[in-house]
């Protein structure tokens, strides 16, 4: 999503790259490679000149210190690393905004009035929100007030269910009527969050307008929250602007950011309308919404990834015994292909791969351009539809496929996938427990095995973020190391799907058994097969 905007930054600190002091030749050969990436990423026009012209008087004249001191040891800077941090301050200067992304009533329930042009994704934004309020233990109550679509109604009683959430509406009634109808119907279901989930138009229009006047004159909603489609580019400029103007819009939610975007509207939203950017839509399922963090956005902007935001993802999905019981039982070699299919399963839930790259500090700078966009979540699918293909024995002895390649021809059939790719997936995931399974051996790796050193590392990230020293923490981190409950992917080594370079596996050397022990595990198979029948039968 990030690339076009990453690109010209790196570019900008690779022409900066060596040298001492940052004079106006050098400054502005550097904004310019940063002002056509800008460009092409849809930033607004004003915006652009307006960041550039900052950058440029911040950079001007700086004598580049080549040392720094910091946290009792001595780093090394370049022209190119100021220039950077210079363009990391301003960009979350230009995003950020100061308190909580949500204002609560002082009495009675919390009013939430989501408004935005049709497509943008407001009806499934509404859902995505009524769910964050309930983790925040909130007892939300969802209005359906768009009456213009048809399906709009209908679309919010179904994702109602999905969160056991109740969902408000008069049949016939005027989208006025219906939301002033909610106050009531919330105190009398004791419910102390109320989302308006009104129309939208394909573009801005009087009647629209009007409508939601009207609503907002009458229900005094706490928050108004413009939602828009990450993809429209700089048009979500002069939509923000016309929603704000007549509606004094409090928060603006940013959708599809996981899409084809080329974050644009991001750095341009809060600039041109005062409104600052909330909440952000990073996937399809009612679980993918989040915070907005200036901080964050700016960082994977620039390249340096967003640790912050990662440690957040696995945390809401990783279940940290689990993952500590997984990396001692992979340490002794003792890792399945059911654990990693359960890890597959666990990456699937933090969303996609590109933002889960992106997200990873120092991964962009290492990838080939372009490689990011062709990250193919539907490998995961097609990994978990092997693996399922599997039987329970061939799970926890995945050596039984390569000496008995029948079996291959029987999985490839049963998953719909080739026998190359199932024999690939064999042996990528028998080098990969080779490989942590010699780190296990000794003691000094430890730390670099996930659920290890990886939730170690978490922990001291949270206690980092609540205490305010969060840049000490990063400078002390030495690398990711291993990534926590992730114990397939330390250091990604032949990871399916992931198409990065020098990731091939080498296929383990496989010592062959005698006729007697092929008979002798082949009579132990029958027999725990023999006993799952016989259980069930009991059953």
């Amino acid at each position: 999503m990030f690339e076009a905007l990453t690109k010209g930054f790196r570019e900008a600190q690779n022409r900066l790259a060596g040298l001492t002091e940052l004079n106006q030749k050098n400054v502005q050969a550097a904004l310019k490679e940063v002002r056509l990436s800008l460009l092409e990423a849809d930033v607004e026009l004003g915006v652009v000149k307006r960041f550039l012209a900052t950058v440029e008087e911040k950079a001007l004249g700086q004598t580049v210190q080549t040392r720094v001191r910091h946290g009792g040891e001595t780093h090394k800077v370049s022209a190119g690393d100021q220039f950077v941090r210079i363009c990391h301050d301003e960009l979350v200067a230009m995003m950020d905004y100061q308190g909580e992304p949500i204002t609560f009533a002082t009495s009675g329930p919390t009013g939430v009035m989501m408004v935005g042009l049709q497509g943008s994704g407001k009806t499934t934004t509404t859902a995505k929100l009524a769910r964050w309020f309930e983790k925040q233990g909130k007892s939300p109550l969802l209005v359906a007030a768009d009456m213009q679509r048809p399906a709009a109604v209908e679309q919010l009683k179904v994702l109602g269910r999905q969160l056991s959430l109740p969902v408000f509406n008069i049949e016939g009634a005027s989208p006025l009527a219906i939301c002033e109808a909610a106050r009531e119907e919330a105190k009398k279901e004791k419910r102390d969050v109320i989302i308006y989930d009104t129309a939208g138009r394909l573009a801005i229009d009087e009647a629209l307008m009007d409508e939601l006047s009207s609503i907002k004159s009458s229900v005094k909603p706490d928050n108004i929250f413009l939602v828009i489609d990450a993809m429209i580019g700089q048009d979500s400029v002069k939509t923000a602007r016309g929603f704000n103007d007549k509606l004094g819009v409090t928060g603006v939610i940013l959708t599809k950011l996981d899409g084809d975007a080329r974050g644009g509207a991001a750095l341009s939203v809060k600039e041109v309308t005062g409104a600052p950017l909330v909440f952000v839509g990073m996937g399809e399922t009612t679980d993918k919404l989040e915070p907005f963090r200036a901080e964050g956005m700016a960082s994977r902007v620039l390249g340096m990834g967003d640790v912050v935001g990662l440690m957040q993802d696995f945390e809401d999905v990783v279940d940290q015994k689990k993952a500590e019981a997984d990396a001692a039982r992979m340490m002794q070699g003792q890792f399945t292909l059911e654990d990693f299919l359960n890890q597959v399963r666990t990456i699937q839930k933090m969303g996609s791969l590109k933002d889960l790259m992106e997200k990873i500090p120092g991964l962009g700078g290492m990838m080939p351009p372009g490689a990011a966009a062709n990250l193919d979540d539907g490998e995961l699918v097609r990994i978990e539809a092997m693996i399922q293909s599997m039987t329970r024995s061939e799970r926890d002895d995945p050596n039984v496929l390569v000496r008995e390649p029948s079996r291959v021809q029987r999985i490839a059939k049963g998953s719909a996938q080739p026998p190359e790719g199932v024999s690939e997936l064999v042996q990528r995931f028998l080098f990969m427990r080779q490989m942590m399974s010699g780190m296990g051996q000794d003691p000094g790796l430890l730390g670099k095995i996930p659920g290890m050193g990886g939730l170690n590392m978490a922990r001291n990230m949270r206690r980092a973020m609540k205490s305010g020293k969060f840049q000490d923490a990063m400078q002390n981190m030495g690398g990711m190391g291993g990534m926590p409950g992730m114990g397939g992917m330390p250091g990604m080594p032949g990871f399916p799907g992931m198409g990065m370079p020098g990731m091939e596996a080498a296929a383990p050397k496989m010592r062959v058994l005698s006729k007697g022990e092929k008979n002798a595990r082949k009579n132990e198979r029958k027999r725990a097969r023999d006993a799952r029948k016989k259980s069930k039968g009991k059953k």
